[in-house]
């Protein structure tokens, strides 16, 4: 029995007052294609790899609400609906004990996560969709942006949809829209989780992707875009106890201030704080490129108690939650092209 059902694209009526009512209504992973006014061509709209990431099924939810027919037809793929739907709400990113799902698009697709990821994979390959977006949320306070394995006029076409951002990353962890390369694919970051402007981009954006018959994959994007390059993923050493707070903090070798992801997208120097380190804790930091190297202490350096930058870099995707950090990492390093 496949972990992703495949059903009929969803009448207005199906699709209840919410989001969370639609999400209890589909118990789990989900697809449906909704015919478009083109039945020869296909795009794919994939939200809640993460469920904790509402922007994404709130556009979809809004936008099926109005019984439209999209330009071409449309393949909508739902990933963590249970995640999503437990209580309280766009709370847990994975259920307690389960992977990350949007780690696990790659060989070998083992336990219940990898065969759900091979699944989508393999309804996405059948559907040969012209363009696909994966709609995301962040944990910290972040602008819209998009993220891709090559910088090409497609994938900046896709993003000036919903940002005039974009990250090009070589670095795999096993994502969809790696393993999705080949068609064009683009994760849209739509900013911060339980943000109403997040749900504004996703809305407008997906708006843009359903209705426009001509996409306009091959032609440069109507704004202007600024392209960040070679990140690497910044992410605590095992072990070490962190906090956001200021140091002293009780039990705490790393603390990082509360409010560091107000350096998201902006340039720092040289010698900018990233941390306090309590006496005696080892150091705090991994971060590694697409080589899998680990060059903290590259980009880091310690200055007595602080930790600073040993470089310029724009910090991306800075969260404030230690859990997300634990989970996944502190943040990603960049630099502007």
């Amino acid at each position: 029995m496949s972990p992703l059902a495949v059903g009929a694209a969803p009448t207005p009526a199906e699709l209840g007052a919410t989001p969370q009512e639609w999400l209890g209504r589909l118990g789990g992973p989900s697809l449906f294609r909704v015919p478009g006014r083109d039945r020869t061509r296909s795009r794919a709209v994939v939200t809640l790899l993460h469920g904790n990431e509402p922007s994404g099924i709130r556009a979809c939810h809004r936008w099926l609400s109005t019984g439209a027919t999209p330009a071409v037809d449309t393949l909508f793929v739902l990933g963590a609906v249970a995640a999503a739907h437990r209580p309280p709400g766009f709370a847990y990113r994975m259920l307690p004990g389960s992977r990350d799902l949007n780690r696990c698009f790659r060989a070998p697709f083992a336990g219940p996560e990898g065969a759900l990821a091979a699944a989508i994979l393999a309804a996405i390959d059948a559907a040969r969709p012209e363009a696909l977006i994966d709609l995301h949320n962040n944990t910290g306070h972040n602008p819209a942006y998009g993220v891709g394995t090559v910088v090409d006029a497609a994938r900046l076409r896709l993003t000036s949809l919903f940002a005039t951002r974009f990250v090009h990353s070589t670095i795999r962890l096993g994502a969809l829209t790696e393993a999705a390369a080949g068609l064009g694919a683009v994760t849209i970051e739509c900013g911060r989780a339980g943000d109403p402007a997040a749900d504004a981009v996703a809305c407008a954006g997906l708006d843009a992707f359903l209705s426009a018959a001509d996409l306009e994959l091959d032609a440069a994007p109507a704004t202007a875009m600024t392209v960040l390059v070679d990140p690497v993923r910044v992410a605590v050493r095992q072990g070490v106890r962190i906090a956001f707070a200021e140091l002293p903090a009780a039990g705490v070798d790393f603390a990082l201030r509360s409010d560091i992801d107000r350096h998201n997208f902006e340039p720092l120097l040289p010698g900018a704080p990233v941390g306090s380190l309590a006496a005696g804790a080892p150091w705090p930091l991994v971060a590694r490129g697409a080589d899998g190297e680990d060059v903290s202490r590259d980009y880091f350096v310690a200055d007595g108690s602080l930790i600073v930058t040993r470089r310029a870099m724009v910090p991306i995707m800075m969260t404030t939650s230690v859990d997300a950090a634990l989970a996944d990492c502190l943040f990603y390093a960049a630099r502007q092209r």
